[in-house]
C-alpha cells in the first residue's frame, strides 16, 4: 500500500511539474525578413553577377535566334530551286534548331533560378542565423516573418528588426 501511495505521490508531482512548464508564457516577435535581406551588404555585387550571367545567356539566345532566322530566310528564299533532298535536310535543320532554342530557353530559366539561389543563399543564411541568435538571446519562442502576411491576427508582438540590425552591424 505504501508503494502505491509513493507511486501516486511521484505521479502527482510529475503531472504538476508538466502543467507548470506547459503554462510558461510564449514570447512572440516578428520581423520583415524581405526588408532585412535588402539591407544586407553585398546586394550590389549579387545583382551585378546575376546581371552578367543573365546577359551571357541572353547573348547565346540571341545568337541562336539569329542563326534560326538566317536559315529560315535562306530556306524561304531558295526553296523553289532546291532539290527534294536538300529541302528536306534544310527543313530538318530548321526544326532541330527550333527545338534546341526551346530547350535552351527552358534550361536558361532553370539556370537563372539556380544562379539566383547560389548567390542569395549565403546572405539569407547569415540573416536567418542572426534572427535565430537574437531570438535565443532575448527569450523568444517564435519569430514570425511579417513580409509573408500569413498571420492574420496575433497578440501584440515585438518587432526584432532593431535587434537583428544591431547584431549584423547594419544601420
Amino acid at each position: 500500500m505504501k508503494n502505491i501511495l509513493k507511486i501516486f505521490f511521484v505521479l502527482a508531482i510529475a503531472i504538476s511539474a508538466m502543467q507548470v512548464s506547459a503554462q510558461k508564457t510564449q514570447k512572440f516577435g516578428h520581423i520583415n525578413f524581405a526588408q532585412l535581406y535588402e539591407m544586407m551588404p553585398g546586394q550590389d555585387s549579387i545583382r551585378a553577377v546575376f546581371a552578367a550571367y543573365q546577359e551571357q545567356l541572353s547573348g547565346q539566345f540571341q545568337a541562336m535566334q539569329t542563326e534560326y532566322e538566317t536559315k529560315l530566310n535562306d530556306y524561304q528564299t531558295n526553296q523553289a530551286t532546291m532539290s527534294t533532298i536538300i529541302k528536306q535536310t534544310k527543313e530538318r535543320e530548321i526544326i532541330d534548331l527550333q527545338r534546341r532554342i526551346q530547350e535552351f530557353q527552358q534550361t536558361a530559366q532553370e539556370d537563372l533560378q539556380e544562379k539566383e539561389t547560389e548567390l542569395t543563399t549565403p546572405i539569407i543564411e547569415k540573416a536567418r542565423t542572426a534572427v535565430k541568435n537574437v531570438a535565443k538571446e532575448n527569450g523568444y519562442s517564435y519569430i514570425l516573418n511579417s513580409t509573408e502576411g500569413l498571420v492574420l491576427y496575433s497578440e501584440p508582438a515585438d518587432d526584432i528588426m532593431p535587434l537583428v540590425k544591431k547584431k549584423l552591424g547594419l544601420k
